[in-house]
């Protein structure tokens, strides 16, 4: 009858044990999307996930690079390599 009662014991805390996480989960905020979309670099026209790129505006309008030499390049004025 012990073995029973401890057995039932166990698994209400293993129960409530896994409910934790999900609970700590939902009051975290919302992580922001990453998108796997293909972006172009204006200076090596080279294609770069855009979760992976190196973003910078550009007369107000989002600019997308492959590495932080390209967006150097396109804050000096060159447009294409």
């Amino acid at each position: 009858m012990r073995a029973l009662l401890l057995l039932a014991l166990l698994a209400v805390v293993l129960v409530a044990l896994l409910r934790l996480p999900s609970r700590w989960r939902s009051r975290l905020p919302p992580a922001p999307p990453r998108s796997d979309e293909l972006v172009k670099d204006p200076v090596c026209q080279t294609y770069v996930l855009m979760s992976r790129a190196i973003r910078s505006e550009a007369g107000g309008a989002p600019a997308f690079f492959c590495s932080r030499e390209c967006a150097a390049r396109f804050r000096q004025g060159e447009r294409r390599a």
